[in-house]
């Protein structure tokens, strides 16, 4: 008997893509209003081999400086980058009432570790339209210390869902509305 296919699609722009596809399907029929989705695991040992490089990508991070390893990491965070730019096409290009799924919605984009394999100054991307409640296009930073939950606090207050707290919040995050 032959073993069946892996379920997951082995080629990752395949499987990000594929999820995408699924998750702006999922929104635009409303089949859910909240969505995760891990596209890669910090401290995972996966090469992409589909951008030429063979290295673990955890492995890299721990670069010491060396210049090639920097490059690879800084290729594959692009190579990242460019599936969830495919996402936030998607969302763009399908129509959603009044506008499109991107006015709509409320994406976050980030990390689990920052440069220094910390859960400091973690970069945090926020797009979509949030049906006119952000006005998008700055770069904020917050003092160190601030809870990245204090964003999730700040979304669910936007979204209506009244929440003090959330994991380590201290609070919501001010400034959103002027995104």
């Amino acid at each position: 008997m032959e073993a069946p296919p892996p379920s997951v699609p082995e080629h990752y722009t395949e499987h990000t893509r594929l999820m995408f596809d699924l998750m702006t399907a999922a929104l635009q029929t409303d089949s859910t209003r909240i969505i995760t989705f891990l596209m890669a695991i910090e401290q995972s040992n996966r090469a992409y081999r589909e951008i030429g490089i063979p290295d673990s990508h955890h492995g890299l991070t721990h670069h010491g400086g060396d210049l090639e390893k920097i490059e690879k990491c800084i290729q594959i965070n692009r190579y990242q980058m460019e599936q969830f730019a495919y996402f936030l096409g998607k969302l763009k290009s399908t129509p959603d009432g009044d506008g499109t799924l991107f006015d709509h919605v409320m994406v976050t984009y980030g990390s689990g570790l920052s440069r220094d394999h910390d859960h400091d100054d973690l970069p945090t991307l926020i797009a979509g339209g949030g049906n006119g409640l952000f006005h998008l296009g700055r770069h904020i930073k917050y003092p160190v210390e601030t809870p990245l939950a204090n964003l999730h606090v700040a979304m669910m207050d936007k979204m209506g869902i009244p929440a003090e707290t959330f994991a380590d919040s201290t609070g919501q995050l001010g400034y959103l509305s002027d995104l």
